[in-house]
Formats: C-alpha cells, sequence, structure tokens
C-alpha cells in the first residue's frame, strides 16, 4: 500500500479520535454515537496495520 493512502488513513483515524472527544465533552454526551464513532475508528485502525 502507498504511504499517501495510509496517510489519509491516519487523518480519517485522528478526525474520528477529534469526533469522539468533541463527543465526550458535551453536556450530555450520546453514547451510540461515541460507539459507533469507536467501531469506524478501530476499523480504521486495523486497516492501518494491514497496510
Amino acid at each position: 500500500m502507498d504511504s499517501s493512502h495510509v496517510s489519509a488513513l491516519q487523518l480519517k483515524h485522528a478526525g474520528l479520535e477529534r469526533q469522539i472527544h468533541e463527543e465526550l465533552s458535551r453536556p450530555m454526551p450520546d453514547l451510540t454515537v461515541i460507539q459507533s464513532l469507536k467501531k469506524r475508528k478501530l476499523r480504521l485502525k486495523e486497516e492501518i496495520v494491514r497496510c
């Protein structure tokens, strides 16, 4: 896999991390949204590791 693809995946991963942090900092965080974001983040991490 080329490094630009890995870089794109890492950017998406960082974006999801930011979204999770933003949701957690809200007064009433939506746990289903957080769970969904964490699953997407994990899938991206697994794909990055495979590359």
